[in-house]
């Protein structure tokens, strides 16, 4: 018997081998985000970019496709890549004007599996649906922050410097909401509404559903500010908004930031800037996050850790925070860098015994 050794054949037996287990091992999860917004909105675009910063770091492919606040182009894109041949691992999208159950219904023997982010469901989608995992077995989690601490914070903080500057004297304040369908326009009101209830001499003498859009904005506070001509304080439920009203207060001859004070919410460079000058007193941001979070929770479910056990499946991160004008001032320098200088991979807890739960924070970008 010959052991003599066909160097050659053990060569094309291991390339082999290590094609057929190589490629199961370099697999990258494939993702699609139901995005929306609109392609040119700072907020969702941003929102996208720390997404795909996550998914660039952490070896995963993300399609991203926006609805254009479509609701019924978004349903259709949720149909297309729910039927589709090429179908991905995982979509995330958004309860935006109360399209979960619809998405959910799609989803149904698609072999996708669904993760629900930065919109939650109404008590009575709740009600009807129940939780991940349990009606739709393939609805494997979902993720929000904290939007309606971060509706209060803005208003506390926005009343707090009125109030070091001109003492605790009756004031009107008028309030630019978002869309009536969205809950993350609704918590960020009834974080408001609380911050209001302490302060019984701010008078909020309206509010009115503005779209998110600078342009809506603007023509309401044209019409909102000659009928209220004693406003000093601004709520915004975005910064878009907050822009539009304060191109009024300007058209008007007033000053932002010194005649009236505005709040607003949302991390765009334009608004980072306000905050930085003065002319928006109380900012609120954050939320920007939430993809890129939920991209770290899909990367490690893939990888077999779930983070079922670790946090739960119904996630409220609290990711709001205010910014003073040096935060602001660091946060913008990160954003404006690639790929935010970020490595999400110290966010995963793969290969780490002993991990309780995920510690997602902007505290990294503001170092």
């Amino acid at each position: 018997m010959s052991w003599a050794i066909d160097v050659k054949r053990v060569l094309r037996i291991g390339a082999f081998l290590w094609c057929l287990f190589g490629v199961a091992t370099v697999h990258a999860a494939s993702v699609a985000f139901l995005n929306p917004g609109r392609a040119d909105e700072p907020f969702w675009r941003d929102y996208s970019r720390f997404m795909q910063a996550a998914a660039n770091n952490l070896g995963m492919q993300l399609d991203i496709y926006y609805s254009e606040r479509d609701r019924h182009r978004m349903v259709d894109q949720a149909r297309q890549l729910l039927s589709g041949a090429q179908r991905p691992d995982y979509l995330l999208f958004v309860n935006e004007e109360y399209a979960a159950p619809e998405i959910l219904r799609l989803s149904k023997s698609s072999g996708v599996k669904l993760f629900l982010l930065h919109n939650s469901l109404t008590a009575d989608q709740q009600q009807l649906l129940g939780q991940p995992r349990e009606k739709y077995a393939n609805w494997i989690g979902s993720m929000v922050a904290n939007d309606e601490e971060a509706g209060f914070l803005m208003a506390d903080q926005l009343i707090r410097e009125y109030q070091a500057r001109h003492g605790k004297g009756a004031v009107d304040l008028l309030a630019f909401a978002g869309m009536r369908l969205t809950p993350v326009s609704q918590a960020r009101e009834q974080g408001m509404r609380r911050a209001l209830a302490a302060y019984p001499e701010v008078k909020l003498r309206q509010m009115v559903l503005g779209d998110w859009s600078r342009q809506r904005a603007y023509e309401q506070a044209q019409q909102l500010l000659p009928r209220y001509p004693q406003t000093r304080l601004i709520w915004s439920a975005n910064d878009e908004m907050a822009f539009g009203a304060m191109r009024a207060v300007q058209e008007r001859g007033g000053v932002p930031g010194s005649d009236v004070l505005f709040s607003a919410l949302n991390s765009s460079a334009e608004v980072l800037q306000a905050r930085m000058d003065g002319r928006v007193s109380a900012l609120v941001a954050g939320h920007f996050t939430l993809g890129g979070w939920a991209m770290v929770l899909l990367h490690d479910y893939d990888a077999g850790v779930d983070f079922a056990a670790h946090g739960g499946i119904d996630r409220r991160e609290p990711l709001f925070r205010l910014f003073d004008k040096a935060q602001a001032q660091r946060l913008l320098q990160h954003v404006q860098k690639r790929g935010y200088d970020l490595d999400f991979r110290r966010f995963s807890l793969v290969g780490r015994k002993g991990a309780t739960d995920y510690q997602f924070s902007l505290q990294p970008l503001l170092d």
